[in-house]
């Protein structure tokens, strides 16, 4: 089988108390190339354990066969020290909205701040993803490049969320079209919004139910389609997020095996 320009990671967030020997098993197993680490207090591997704890880590999962895409984590400088010591080339945020200031003046303050971190990208190497997310966050693909737009690619990236930019009503060839400068790494999930009370409710309610890859509003054949017509060869990470939490290992493996299917060469 020929290999595919992309490769897939997967966000191992689900497995938070999983000991790291039978994580990489699985990983490898399920059929990815990786991960993303959530380097985050309560997983394998804290923020403060960081510039010793990552590289070893990342040696771990490479004597396996596997890398460490990016880490979701935060951006102090001793976390992209980490990341450039491990040969880690990423690192993903989702900056929040402040209530209080409001969505243009939070956007400011961002712009702000990631002209700042550009400075640490540079110094180490390390690449920063913003990624959209619905509710205080940027919510779609328009406002993340509105964030984003004049800042440097090399170091300030978009990490694009199909089921986010579903949510939004976003087309995906739209929505990675208004990214396509930017863009950095894709994220595949999906849901659907469901209501939580009946007809006869005085004010409808609805949440969002994160579902598998065929089963949600995102498309993740159109996507696949829109990726590879513009030729795109970089990260695509399955962020394993699912309200049927007790399925994880089920679904995840079902959505790999339908991901790389779209990637065949047809």
């Amino acid at each position: 089988m020929a290999q595919l320009p992309v490769q897939f990671s997967v966000f191992t967030k689900p497995w938070r108390t999983t000991p790291v020997q039978d994580l990489v098993k699985f990983v490898k197993e399920s059929g990815f190339d990786g991960v993303e680490f959530p380097l985050r207090e309560g997983f394998q591997l804290e923020p403060a354990d960081a510039e010793k704890g990552l590289p070893k880590l990342a040696a771990y999962f490479a004597d396996h066969g596997l890398r460490i895409f990016s880490v979701a984590s935060q951006t102090d400088e001793r976390i992209f020290s980490a990341c450039a010591e491990a040969g880690i080339p990423s690192i993903r945020i989702m900056p929040a909205i402040s209530h209080e200031a409001g969505y243009l003046q939070s956007v400011a303050a961002l712009r702000k701040h990631l002209e700042e971190v550009s400075l640490l990208c540079e110094k180490y190497g390390v690449k920063v993803g913003i990624q959209q997310h619905y509710g205080d966050f940027i919510p779609d693909s328009s406002g993340l490049m509105h964030l984003l737009q004049g800042l440097n690619p090399d170091y300030i990236g978009a990490v694009w969320d199909c089921s986010h930019d579903a949510l939004a009503g976003q087309q995906p060839e739209f929505g990675l079209d208004i990214v396509w400068s930017q863009l950095h790494m894709v994220n595949l999930k999906n849901v659907f919004y469901t209501r939580t009370n009946g007809p006869e409710a005085e004010q409808a309610e609805w949440t969002r139910h994160f579902t598998s890859g065929r089963q949600g509003m995102a498309s993740w054949a159109r996507v696949a389609a829109y990726l590879k017509k513009r030729k795109y060869e970089g990260v695509i990470c399955l962020t394993a997020e699912y309200t049927a939490e007790a399925d994880v290992d089920r679904l995840i493996r079902e959505d790999i095996r339908y991901a790389r299917s779209l990637f065949q060469a047809e």
